[in-house]
């Protein structure tokens, strides 16, 4: 009787540094600053307090970053791309607030257990490969009591349905879960588990605004790093219809009618409270 040999073991490490050069490929904080909404109506979700500790994890650019420090938190901004914690800082600054940058990764944070009142995260830690990892450290540096507080995108929302069609063309790493999983509460309570005292989701929208559905292509594939690197992956036969799948996709959402694009995007708003 033939024996089936084991599946080979996922490198998470190899996984992580494509999935970095990506994020640092483009410019993603010309895309990232759109979003500062989320940032703005996440803090609120969790009815912040001026003077709480607060670690934005995978921050980007600082979206929730400077929405914490503007209710005069004390702010850590981290993620392991320092081009883009330089955006962040140079928007602190830009608005005289006193934030912390530093380099650090989602799955291993340089912080002692319980060290912060509240911890961050948008569109940012859902992207680790490491998905238990990741959630495993968020909870360990939230103080008892603490809240996290997280906007995911969905799986069948704009960005989710984004993903699967990239993933058509390129298949993602055998044996990582989608990150888009992290838009699910199923999902949340299974990473969280037993660290969850409470866990409140709602579902939102952001809207993507551009000029045309091209307009948005053009801006993605030449800031977006995932979506450049994924465009420059296929190969010439195949770009250029990802690029036609891709404006389809955005034809499918699109809300508006006079040759612009308003695309809403579902994500969930997350607030946990931890044990």
């Amino acid at each position: 009787m033939e024996t089936l040999s084991p599946p080979p073991a996922i490198d998470l490490g190899a996984v992580k540094q494509k999935q970095q050069a990506a994020w640092s490929a483009g410019d993603y904080a010309v895309i990232g600053t759109t979003l500062q909404i989320v940032g703005e109506t996440l803090c609120e979700a969790l009815d912040l307090r001026a003077g709480a500790r607060v670690l934005d994890v995978a921050a980007g650019n600082g979206n929730a970053t400077l929405a914490a420090a503007r209710r005069w938190c004390d702010v850590v901004s981290t993620d392991y791309v320092g081009a883009l914690l330089e955006r962040g800082q140079a928007r602190a600054s830009a608005e005289g607030l006193a934030v912390q940058f530093k380099e650090a990764d989602a799955e291993n944070l340089p912080y002692a257990d319980a060290s912060f009142d509240v911890v961050l995260s948008t569109f940012g830690v859902m992207f680790t490969p490491n998905q238990d990892r990741a959630a495993s450290e968020l909870a360990r540096v939230c103080k008892s009591g603490g809240k996290i507080g997280l906007a995911n995108w969905t799986p069948p929302g704009f960005i989710g349905e984004l993903f699967k069609v990239i993933g058509r063309y390129i298949p993602p790493p055998a044996g990582v879960k989608p990150a888009s999983l992290w838009g699910t509460e199923e999902r949340l309570r299974e990473l969280f588990n037993e660290r969850i005292a409470t866990l409140e989701t709602t579902h939102k929208d952001f809207v993507f605004r551009y000029r045309t559905p091209q307009h948005w292509l053009d801006t993605f594939r030449t800031y977006y790093g995932p979506m450049q690197k994924a465009l420059n992956a296929v190969g010439a036969a195949q770009e250029e219809s990802l690029a036609a799948d891709l404006i389809g996709l955005v034809q499918r959402f699109n809300r508006a009618s006079d040759g612009a694009m308003v695309v809403p995007s579902e994500y969930l708003e997350v607030a946990i409270k931890i044990r």
